[in-house]
């Protein structure tokens, strides 16, 4: 299965065409598990990344998963929801074969030296070396299905074709079968993402096709020895609950590999730098509030733990807070400078992710109602954190006198970049702090801004600044906290 959109490569013009040719090149046969274990070893060797775009994983899942490559053992990633466990699985692919061999017209991706169905055996031996051959791109050899509770024995394992039935075939013929989604990942990777769900019935077929090497449907039995590597995923909870999974596939698993959320707060912010695709510019600070914003939700008592809370949920909030920045440029349009305002998020975007993202998150029976509240609170746990992290021995005198006298400071979702630096004027100390932030020696006037914004909500939220927030949305930061 590939890709949505994806295009297949066309194979290289020297590859033999023949089974003749293929043996004459020096090709030898190797099961899926032996072409993993090679090629993983090989690029071990070499010194090259195994797992591109894999974040966070290095020194605790990986060497288990390279561990069970190496051992040819089928496993199963255990973890809750968005921690990269189909990424992982698809990251998979990469240490097959760019090309591998087929018997052109194989429904089953047969090896031209190891036919599998009758018919492919009565070619074969008709044909001799000039057995046509076709070469299968290393993408086009991965099968995903998602379990439900309504797959069938038809969708992973085949069902019998009443159009071959009716042109005269009878039921005892392999032509009859249609094959499903595992046969025609022969000598591939099979995924099974929420293994558990699966009713137990689809879990036999499965169990027989991987240790039994038979399909069986609708009473009739054929022998299929297939070469698959078969991975699986599964929340703990569902995956070690009574009767939610047979034992004897369970035990199909050689290993068994727990996955988890980004450890460290820089793996975090590689993931939210590496996944998200914001609209507009999001600084560092930004970014890092969202990232410790996400820890201390999945961390909350008032959230279930049992479901996570997915490494989605700081990419999508990423992604919010541009859009929240580019909708205040569109909808400041040019200023009376007639200079557009430039789309740089600000921290005070981040409030519009609270209400947006709370789908993203399973709460506590008890906190019906109260999950804005909650998500707010754990928001302005982040910046002040945030704040700390990187403005700690500042000297911040500076923005505190500009209120002494009882001047207020206006900003929110839409005062201009212009209109803040306005009114914040010359500050002792604004170059040090957009410094510290990251913004360098000559930020722009909306990255300024946003520097700004993010000492002012971080003096209030140490109690060093007073803020209210008006009808019209409007953020006043003045007088003490």
């Amino acid at each position: 299965m590939t890709e949505p959109n994806h295009v297949v490569p066309v194979p290289p013009a020297d590859l033999p065409a023949t089974l003749g040719a293929l043996r004459a090149a020096g090709h030898r046969h190797r099961t899926v598990k032996q072409e993993l274990r090679d090629n993983l070893l090989a690029r071990m060797r070499a010194g090259e990344e195994r797992f591109p775009g894999i974040v966070g994983y290095d020194d605790t899942v990986l060497p288990e998963v390279e561990r069970a490559l190496l051992a040819g053992h089928d496993m199963v990633l255990l973890g809750e929801r968005g921690q990269g466990k189909t990424r992982l699985i698809r990251a998979l692919v990469g240490l097959l074969d760019e090309w591998t061999p087929v018997i052109a017209g194989s429904v089953l991706n047969e090896h031209p030296m190891r036919p599998l169905t009758p018919a492919s055996r009565a070619q074969a031996e008709a044909a001799g070396d000039d057995l046509p051959v076709a070469w299968l791109h290393r993408s086009m050899r991965y099968g995903e299905k998602l379990a439900t509770p309504d797959t069938s024995v038809g969708d992973l394992i085949g069902d019998v074709d009443p159009i071959r039935v009716a042109q005269g075939r009878t039921l005892g013929d392999p032509e009859t079968i249609h094959f499903g989604l595992v046969p025609r990942t022969n000598r591939g990777i099979f995924a099974v993402n929420e293994l558990p769900d699966l009713a137990e019935r689809i879990q036999v077929a499965l169990l027989n096709v991987l240790e039994e090497r038979d399909i069986q449907i609708r009473g009739y039995q054929l022998r299929l020895p297939l070469d698959l590597f078969l991975v699986a995923s599964a929340n703990p909870e569902d995956y070690t609950n009574r009767g939610r999974i047979i034992t004897p596939l369970k035990d199909r698993f050689g290993a068994e590999v727990h996955t988890h959320y980004p450890i460290e707060l820089e793996l975090e912010l590689a993931l939210i730098r590496q996944e998200a695709e914001p609209v507009a510019e999001v600084p560092e600070h930004v970014l890092e509030v969202l990232a410790r914003f996400a820890r201390a939700v999945r961390e909350s008592p008032s959230v279930d733990q049992r479901s996570g809370v997915s490494a989605r949920f700081a990419i999508a909030a990423a992604e919010t807070v541009a859009a929240a920045a580019l909708r205040r440029s569109g909808l400041l349009a040019a200023g009376p400078d007639g200079v557009f305002e430039e789309p740089v998020a600000r921290v005070g975007d981040a409030l519009s992710v609270t209400s947006t993202l709370r789908g993203k998150v399973e709460f506590e029976s008890g906190e019906d109602g109260r999950e804005v509240e909650i998500l707010a609170h754990l928001l302005r746990a982040a910046t002040a954190e945030t704040y700390r992290a990187r403005l700690a021995g500042l000297d911040t005198s500076g923005f505190t006198a500009l209120v002494d006298d009882g001047k207020v400071i206006e900003t929110g979702e839409l005062v201009s970049s212009a209109e803040l630096l306005r009114q914040v004027g010359t500050v002792p100390g604004l170059a040090k702090a957009l410094d510290r932030l990251g913004m360098g020696d000559a930020p722009t006037p909306a990255q300024a801004a946003a520097g700004i914004e993010f000492v002012l909500e971080g003096l209030h939220l140490t109690r060093r600044l007073g803020k209210d927030v008006d009808e019209t949305g409007r953020t006043v930061y003045g007088g003490r906290g």
